[in-house]
């Protein structure tokens, strides 16, 4: 069957908008797209999922009493991430992480936990602590001395105090911070595409001399 000019004419724009559909297609099929880069932190309780935070489901903590989490990061930054967990220790008062002004906590910090984390590696660690010792100050506050953290005890200068001990409420801030190349330092967060990014959570605890 032969083609005259005018069908020609009606086909050959008909043929051309389908290839430009079909390579448009094409380029978005075949095309990866682009990796969404970030690190995440999480907490999980004593048998590693995310319930059973407190013995007998209650924040009132008594003296000795274990307390058993799972802190971990994942990176998914596309590069290997030099990490360090910084502990720290707070009360109701003493301000979180700002995640606007990337301001890290004022809470006075009691250990630090740091790794080498490849890409689309997690990496989980134990966090099991109980408080050997606590005093009641001259106004009637409530103040941490003494705390163990996976076998290793902390003898607390500057812990924060709380109005009493039947008010009371402390806090453990993990914060997230990250080696920075150019300041051969850490930082809090991290960069991503010129923009910085900061995590961190908070787990509250009450203290009891007793049984709740």
């Amino acid at each position: 069957m032969k083609l005259n000019v005018h069908s020609l004419r009606i086909l050959l724009p008909l043929f051309l908008t389908s290839l430009l559909i079909f390579e448009a297609a094409a380029y978005v099929t075949l095309t990866p797209r682009p990796h969404q880069t970030f690190l995440q932190e999480y907490a999980l309780g004593a048998g590693g999922l995310a319930s059973d935070y407190y013995p007998n489901n209650s924040t009132f903590i008594q003296q000795e009493e274990f307390v058993k989490w799972y802190i971990g990061v994942s990176n998914q930054m596309g590069s290997l991430q030099f990490v360090d967990i910084q502990v720290k220790l707070g009360n109701q008062t003493i301000a979180a992480p700002n995640d606007t002004t990337l301001i890290p906590s004022p809470a006075p910090l009691i250990v630090e936990f740091k790794r080498f984390i490849q890409n689309n590696e997690t990496w989980t660690f134990p966090f099991v602590w109980r408080i050997l010792n606590f005093t009641t100050t001259a106004t009637g506050r409530t103040r941490i001395v003494q705390m163990q953290i996976n076998n290793v005890t902390y003898l607390l200068q500057n812990s924060p105090t709380c109005a009493s001990l039947s008010s009371c409420g402390f806090r453990f801030i993990f914060e997230l911070w990250t080696w920075n190349i150019d300041l051969a330092q850490f930082q809090i967060g991290w960069w991503n595409e010129g923009t910085q990014q900061i995590a961190w959570l908070q787990l509250w605890f009450d203290i009891t001399p007793g049984a709740p």
